[in-house]
């Protein structure tokens, strides 16, 4: 925004234009005094023409000019007091003095009074320096003042601009507060995802480095970080090979929220048309908050921890979120109807703490009984199952069915070893991600009891894996990871819902249809939802994995 120096004497020098209007000695030296800035020695004298009766116009220039010196004073109740008669008649320098008492009123923390009177100058020049003055005065104000008042004063392009800069140097908006901040840029009834080329331009903000880790050089091929990264630039290379137009840049986050902000300033993540990370909740607390303030979809490539976003317009969670996991495990015990009894075991991450109490609420509500809660360890989860009944020569358990919610091999080996060694029988769900861990050979047990919980769980033996299996480990001599299949499949997902044929509306794309099918994965619900609500249980038969009917 433009801006003007404020200068309090500018209106002294203006005022010496007074069309024929005698100046008695008192009211030329109180000019003197007010010109040199000596202001206690002007109000005096200045008082002895503000009579309208006795001095007629003589009186409205004296009075602004009292104003001016209060201003100068530091005294803006006694400036209000002095311009308010002066500023709503009718007279050469109204808006003049509607200007001065503007300031006054900020002066005195009168914003409201001060953006009505501004709103009545008339002025083109006038108004320009009074909306300068109005963001000047406001730039630090409550943003609840500036949002409360946005109607009546949007005119007020200095009131504007303040309010921008206000919500700008917030980490997280409110809904009212991103609807403001919309209104202000003019955005409040325009959709955003109008094509201005053909190229699908991809942002990807990840934590390559951080305090403890300061170089590139020193990431190891193994950390999940660039495990991500490696299947987010496989999968835009299989793109360009296929003759679609596709550009990603990378940034930093340097897991700094500080640095973090300076990117998300770059104007390429502004003309982005999706952005891909960051992984961390303080980082993607902001890039979410961004991302809807200037609507364009931000992804979460892994996280299941991310009920909010359904909350929101811009936000998705690529993965399942804990809620539709435990709707998926739910629906799947109804239709396999092994019994009401159920028993929970959690690790101590947060999202097994999350599902497990999701779970405990809709199995409750399903009609299922709870009959064991519990948290479990390296240490206890023998014990944990063997109190259910999971030992050698039992025959009548008190449960029909146990969850495993944990991703840690440390406690998913001892119950595996437990459940080979005494060849049980009863139905045990676990996370999808007990199929990489090498100690467990599923087709070894007498009985197949274990089950899968989708989780964008691999297609393991389908074609496109097989290819792309092939195809990475002939380019980089190693096979690739689960995160690193799953920036492919990202890749896949985000080209398959956004492109120059179907349109880059994410949104309305992902509302057409209730499933779609993956190519590296089983596939993918995110019709009116943020997460992919696709949870199906999965089996092993013969050594393939299969949806469970």
């Amino acid at each position: 925004m433009k801006k003007f120096l404020l200068v309090i004497p500018v209106f002294f020098i203006l005022s010496l234009a007074i069309a024929q209007i005698p100046t008695p000695d008192a009211y030329r030296k109180a000019q003197s005094e007010l010109a040199a800035k000596n202001y206690w020695e002007a109000i005096p004298l200045l008082k002895q023409f503000t009579d309208p009766k006795e001095y007629g116009n003589l009186a409205n220039y004296a009075s602004f000019h009292l104003g001016e010196a209060f201003l100068g004073a530091n005294q803006p109740a006694q400036a209000v007091a002095a311009l308010e008669p002066v500023a709503t008649g009718s007279w050469a320098k109204s808006d003049d003095a509607k200007y001065l008492l503007g300031i006054a009123y900020f002066k005195n923390q009168q914003n409201v009074e001060a953006l009505q009177i501004i709103k009545r100058i008339k002025d083109d020049k006038i108004m320009e320096m009074a909306e300068n003055a109005s963001y000047d005065n406001l730039k630090q104000v409550s943003v609840s003042f500036m949002i409360a008042n946005l109607q009546e004063f949007k005119g007020n392009r200095g009131f504007g601009e303040a309010l921008k800069r206000v919500l700008e140097s917030q980490t997280i908006l409110s809904a009212t507060e991103r609807e403001a901040y919309y209104e202000l840029q003019g955005k409040a009834n325009e959709n955003r995802n109008v094509v201005k080329d053909q190229v699908l331009d991809i942002a990807v903000i990840l934590p390559f480095t951080n305090s403890s880790r300061t170089s590139l050089t020193s990431i190891p091929p193994s950390d999940f970080v660039f495990e991500l990264y490696q299947g987010l630039q496989y999968g835009v290379e299989q793109l360009k090979k296929a003759g679609i137009k596709v550009n990603m840049l990378t940034f930093d986050s340097k897991r700094d929220v500080t640095h973090l902000k300076k990117v998300l300033a770059d104007p390429a993540i502004a003309s982005a048309d999706i952005i891909i990370g960051p992984i961390y909740q303080e980082e993607t607390d902001l890039v979410s908050s961004f991302a809807e303030t200037a609507k364009i979809p931000f992804v979460h490539p892994l996280s299941n921890l991310g009920d909010r976003f359904e909350e929101l317009n811009y936000s998705y969670l690529f993965r399942p979120t804990v809620s539709s996991i435990a709707n998926g495990v739910v629906e799947g015990l109804r239709k396999q109807n092994w019994g009401k009894r159920v028993a929970i075991g959690y690790s101590a991450s947060s999202r097994d703490e999350m599902l497990a109490k999701v779970l405990q609420d809709q199995l409750g509500s399903a009609g299922f009984q709870l009959v064991k809660f519990e948290q479990i360890t390296p240490k206890n989860t023998s014990s944990f199952l063997q109190g259910l009944g999971i030992r050698q020569g039992q025959s009548n358990m008190p449960v029909d069915q146990i969850i495993l919610l944990t991703d840690d091999p440390t406690i998913a080996q001892p119950a595996f070893s437990l459940m080979e060694s005494i060849t049980a029988s009863i139905p045990t769900l676990v996370m999808d991600s007990w199929l990489g861990f090498n100690f467990a050979n599923y087709e070894m047990l007498e009985f197949p009891n274990f089950y899968f919980i989708g989780n964008n769980t691999l297609n393991l033996y389908g074609e496109p894996m097989q290819k792309f299996r092939n195809s990475f480990y002939n380019k980089n001599l190693i096979l690739p990871s689960l995160n690193t299949a799953l920036g492919v499949e990202l890749i896949n997902w985000i080209s398959s819902n956004i492109s120059d044929t179907k349109g880059f509306d994410l949104r309305r794309n992902l509302d057409q249809k209730a499933f779609q099918a993956g190519k590296l994965t089983w596939g993918f619900n995110f019709q009116g939802t943020h997460n992919n609500q696709c949870v199906p249980l999965f089996t092993l038969e013969a050594g393939e994995l299969k949806p469970l009917d």
